[in-house]
């Protein structure tokens, strides 16, 4: 069974920092045993802040491998692509911009395409069978889903392969499934706003149905860390 601990910020900035230390210990605790460190972190207006705390970290950047969860199949340029918020928060920061960053292909003709395009490139960088990552971050929606696995799609249930086509709010998405979400070495959730409570509710909740809250897919072996703001912790925690 999956363990979960919950970790409740005091503020906004509290939040930030401590979402920042906790992918920066990642990342150091990956390069004390590897040549490199992969991560793979979410998208969305939530995570923005850490983000830019995040790139001003000194660590050697230049051994991290940084990808993404998940993305809308929308131009590199475009104020909704995952990739573009990086390069503006994270990656826009010194040292972080050493960072070699692995977008999504989302110039291919298809979501198709660009799926098979981004599995390929997440087999390349991460090695394992699924390609075990050293930390991923991921979010939490109103639904239940997480990375672009949204309850009453295919995507949740697609078991043998590393990236598939996800649906959710009137976008095609390219996400990573949930065995590679799984087999990371460390997960943490970030949960934020009053309208998260509900969900969190539910992914805490043994008995909860994966397939309503498609986020239960997500079960690595080490316990999974929860960082939210008091607003989506009330009646939580």
């Amino acid at each position: 069974m999956t363990r979960y601990r919950l970790i409740v910020a005091s503020s906004p900035q509290d939040l930030a920092r401590q979402v920042a230390e906790q992918i920066a210990a990642a990342i150091d605790l990956a390069l004390a045993q590897r040549d490199r460190a992969h991560i793979a972190l979410a998208g969305g207006e939530t995570p923005k802040a850490a983000y830019t705390r995040l790139g001003q970290e000194h660590l050697p950047w230049n051994r991290v491998d940084v990808l993404l969860g998940d993305e809308r199949w929308v131009d590199a340029a475009d104020p909704a692509s995952n990739a573009r918020m990086l390069q503006e928060t994270l990656l826009a920061q010194e040292p972080a911009r050493q960072a070699c960053f692995h977008p999504v292909p989302t110039d291919r003709a298809t979501p198709a395409e660009s799926a098979e395009a981004y599995a390929d490139l997440v087999a390349r960088v991460c090695a394992g069978n699924p390609p075990r990552f050293d930390l991923i971050l991921l979010g939490l929606g109103d639904d239940g889903h997480t990375a672009s696995l949204f309850p009453g799609t295919a995507a949740p249930g697609v078991t043998d392969q590393i990236v598939t086509i996800g649906e959710g709010k009137g976008l095609p998405r390219i996400t990573l499934t949930a065995p590679v979400l799984s087999a990371a070495r460390q997960v943490i959730f970030l949960v934020s706003g009053a309208g998260k409570q509900q969900a969190l509710r539910r992914l805490l909740d043994p008995e909860e149905s994966s397939e309503r809250t498609p986020a239960r897919l997500v079960q690595p072996e080490q316990e999974v860390v929860i960082l939210v703001d008091a607003a989506a912790a009330d009646g939580v925690a």
